[in-house]
This record gives structure tokens, C-alpha cells and sequence, in this order.
């Protein structure tokens, strides 16, 4: 079924997809882990081995998952990763389309592949999303610079963390830490200039981010 608002490339979008029923769907951190892994696996747009094949064929080179599939792709890549965070419920992502369907092709390899994955490890049938996925669009710098927070903020929001840096399941240190990241899932050079000392600022003034909140309520889907 195609979409009433045919997702733009070129376009930022923000996705987001919900547990039924508010079911936690990463109960532990090899889930979590593993959906990341398909956050970087599936935004790819190269001839690949299927994702089940791809980790052990990885760990029988003795290599983590992020060497070897950096090794085999060749910066082609269906969307542009620019933030997220997986929690325990939901996700969130804030992406780039780079080519035609790349964020419908992206979203239901994820959705399908990790459900099955899912069932299949936690003994459960049926379906685990509460729907495709829902997008909003990202019209300005201004917006998608305050979506960034808010995705990095979350979990913090949540009351999972104390701080937004302690929440292992999300971009943050790829803005703040940038020389600790090996193999970063995302890219947002090309949209912005982050420093990172000014963006952790940015992001724990809470007193700012509360007053901004309302103004990128419509984005934020929540």
C-alpha cells in the first residue's frame, strides 16, 4: 500500500514505530544490540548476505560486525542515518532519503527481519509493531537540530538514566564523543557544524529544551 504522502528524496523525515500494547520489545541488551546492528545493516544499499548470515560470517573472520560490514559495502546506501535511539517500547530515527522508497525498503527489512529474529529467540508468534511506521518531515535546520536533542534525550526523559550520555541504545556519543566511535552508524557533517562540547551543552540545558519542546511538538510524533 502506497503512502498518502510519497516520502521525498533528498527529504529528513522522522520515523517512529511503537511495541503493541506497550510490549518490550528489547528485553535485554543482545536485543538492543542486535536491532542497532540492523539499524546499520539494513540502511545499506549494496548486494549483501542476508543479515543471519552476515554475523557469523563475521565472527568466523574474528571481526565485530561493524569491521566486516564496513569492509564489504561501498558508501551506498539506501538513507542517511542522522540520529537515534531504541528504547524499550520504541524507537526513533532521524533520517535522510537518498533514494527512491529507501526509507519504506529500510523500514520494512528492519521491522520484518527483527520481529522474526525476535519470536523466534523469545519463543512468541504474531506480530510486534503497532503499525508500518509513521514519518513527519523535517522542514528546517532549526527543527532538525532540536529533533536531535529531543531523540537524544529520551531515555533521560524517561527516567531510564540520570544522564543522556549513560543510555548505551543511541547516537549521543557519535555527537559528543566522535573520536571514540570506530564505525559511527551516523553521518550529519553535511547539515550541520556540531562541536561537541557546545552540542552536550546544547543538550542537558534542560530549562532550554523544555521551552523549545512545544515548538517541535509537531515533529516529534509524541
Amino acid at each position: 500500500m502506497k503512502r498518502k504522502d510519497p516520502l521525498v528524496t533528498g527529504n529528513v523525515y522522522h520515523i517512529l514505530n511503537k511495541s503493541i500494547a506497550g510490549y518490550n520489545i528489547f528485553p535485554s541488551d543482545n536485543d538492543y544490540e542486535l536491532f542497532i546492528k540492523m539499524i546499520r545493516f539494513f540502511s545499506v544499499d549494496e548486494d549483501l548476505p542476508k543479515f543471519s548470515r552476515l554475523l557469523p560470517q563475521a565472527e568466523s573472520e574474528r571481526k565485530s560486525f561493524e569491521q566486516f560490514l564496513d569492509e564489504k559495502t561501498n558508501n551506498n546506501f539506501l538513507i542517511q542515518i542522522i540520529a537515534y535511539t531504541v528504547m524499550p517500547t520504541h524507537f526513533h530515527l532521524v533520517v535522510k532519503q537518498l533514494k527512491d522508497e529507501g526509507i519504506s525498503k529500510f523500514s520494512g527489512n528492519i521491522l520484518g527481519s527483527y520481529s522474526r529474529i525476535f519470536n523466534a529467540r523469545h519463543k512468541r508468534r504474531g506480530p510486534l509493531w503497532e503499525s508500518r511506521f509513521k514519518n513527519v518531515p523535517v522542514t528546517t535546520d532549526e527543527q532538525l537540530i532540536h529533533l536531535t536533542r529531543y531523540t537524544h534525550l529520551n531515555a533521560r526523559t524517561a527516567g531510564l538514566v540520570e544522564k543522556p550520555e549513560h543510555w548505551k541504545y543511541s547516537s549521543y556519543k557519535e555527537y559528543i564523543e566522535p573520536e571514540k566511535i570506530s564505525y559511527p552508524i551516523c553521518k550529519f557533517d553535511d547539515l550541520f557544524d556540531i562541536n561537541p562540547s557546545e552540542y552536550r551543552k546544547f543538550v542537558e540545558d534542560q530549562k532550554d529544551y523544555q521551552r523549545e519542546l512545544a515548538r517541535i511538538k509537531k515533529i516529534t510524533l509524541e
